[in-house]
């Protein structure tokens, strides 16, 4: 399963969610929408949100760090 995290480096809550699935040892790519005007036009459009971070697992979306949600996904 693909997993992407949208987010910028001054975001706290993109820092939260990278540390969390760090520690449950589970690989994603991270696109600093800060930087990439691509990645960051894929994230409005998949999720309809600016804000960060927004995680996609798979075919599902979160928006911001939804332990929750993360965890019912991977």
């Amino acid at each position: 399963m693909e997993i992407k995290v949208y987010s910028t480096p001054t975001c706290p809550y993109c820092t939260m969610v990278k540390q969390y699935l760090d520690s449950k040892k589970v690989e994603y790519k991270e696109y600093d929408v800060s930087k990439d005007r691509e990645a960051a036009a894929e994230m409005v459009e998949k999720s309809g949100q600016r804000g960060v971070p927004v995680v996609e697992i798979g075919e599902d979306i979160v928006i911001g760090f939804d332990k929750k949600k993360i965890d019912s996904l991977i």
